[in-house]
C-alpha cells in the first residue's frame, strides 16, 4: 500500500502512543510527559484529561464529562481490584487464564482478549478500560469519544480520522499514521512497545498496533505481536501471528526503520 500526504484527508489528526511496553532503554520525554497529547486536533470537541494511579486518560468529547469519566474510572478500578483479591493470578499470569461466567464484564473482556492472544489477562487492561469508559459515555448521551489511556485508543468519531503512530526513538516514529473510515467506528487501536514505556513486553519493538472492534482484544495482541519482535527480521513473522487471531482488522509494526502492515491499513505519510 502507497502512503499519501495527509494533508489531503479531511480527518481530524489524533495521535496513537504506547501501550503495554517495559522500558528497556529510558523513555523519551515525549512519552514521559506525554507531549505526544499535544499533537492532538480535537476539533469541536472537549478535551480533558482523568487520572487515578496508574490510569491516565485523555479524552476528546463532544461534551465535557470530567467527573463522570472519573465515576466509571473508579468504579471499573474498583472491580478489577476486587477481582484479582479474589483470583490473585489474574494480575501475575503470563498466559491467559479460564473464562469466568461470574466475573465483572470488563473482567470477562481481559480474559476473552488474553486468551485469543495467548498471553496473561492484565496484557489488556488499559485497551479495557479505554472501552468500557468510552461505551459508558455513549450510553449516557455523549455522541463523540475518544479515550486514550497511555496510548491504547477507544474510538467513536462521527468522521474519519487520522491516527499517527508513536514509535519512541524509530526515525519513523510520528511520521507514519492510520486513516480510520467512519464506518469502522468504534474501534480499539491498541500499541505495544518493548523500547518505551514501564509494563512487560518480552520483544525490542518501538511499536505494534493492532486495530480491532474490541479495545481489550486489540490491546491484547499488540503485547503479543510485541513479544514476538526481537529484530527487524522478525516483523512478517508476527504479522503472520496476527493473522491467525479472529476479530483483528489490522496491525502496524515498526522496528528500527522498518516497517510492516496486514489487513486494513490504510497508512498515510506525515509531517
Amino acid at each position: 500500500m502507497m502512503p499519501f500526504p495527509v494533508q489531503s484527508l479531511p480527518a481530524t489528526r489524533i495521535s496513537s502512543a504506547v501501550a503495554i511496553a517495559r522500558s528497556k532503554k529510558k523513555p523519551p520525554a515525549s512519552y514521559r510527559h506525554r507531549r505526544y497529547r499535544q499533537l492532538l486536533d480535537p476539533g469541536a470537541l472537549v478535551s480533558f484529561e482523568v487520572k487515578v494511579r496508574e490510569s491516565d486518560l485523555h479524552l476528546l468529547a463532544s461534551a465535557d464529562r470530567r467527573e463522570e469519566t472519573l465515576h466509571h474510572l473508579l468504579a471499573f478500578r474498583n472491580q478489577l481490584e476486587q477481582y484479582i483479591r479474589t483470583c490473585p493470578e489474574f494480575l501475575s499470569s503470563l498466559v491467559p487464564l479460564p473464562p469466568d461466567s461470574l466475573a465483572p464484564p470488563m473482567v470477562k473482556a481481559m480474559l476473552a482478549g488474553a486468551a485469543a492472544a495467548g498471553v496473561g489477562p492484565m496484557a489488556a487492561v488499559a485497551g479495557a478500560i479505554a472501552e468500557f469508559i468510552g461505551k459508558a459515555l455513549l450510553a449516557s448521551g455523549v455522541e463523540e469519544v475518544m479515550v486514550e489511556n497511555g496510548g491504547d485508543i477507544f474510538l467513536a468519531r462521527n468522521k474519519e480520522c487520522v491516527l499517527s503512530i508513536f514509535a519512541g526513538e524509530s526515525p519513523l516514529s510520528l511520521k507514519v499514521g492510520l486513516t480510520i473510515p467512519r464506518e469502522r467506528m468504534p474501534l480499539g487501536v491498541c500499541t505495544s512497545s518493548g523500547t518505551v514505556g514501564h509494563s512487560l513486553s518480552f520483544g525490542t519493538s518501538d511499536a505494534v498496533t493492532v486495530l480491532a472492534p474490541s479495545a481489550s482484544l486489540a490491546d491484547a495482541v499488540a503485547t503479543r505481536l510485541g513479544n514476538e519482535v526481537k529484530t527487524e527480521a522478525d516483523i512478517e513473522a508476527a504479522l503472520a501471528v496476527a493473522r491467525t487471531i479472529p476479530g483483528l482488522l489490522g496491525a502496524v509494526i515498526i522496528k528500527g526503520r522498518q516497517l510492516g502492515a496486514w489487513g486494513e491499513v490504510r497508512l498515510v505519510r506525515l509531517g
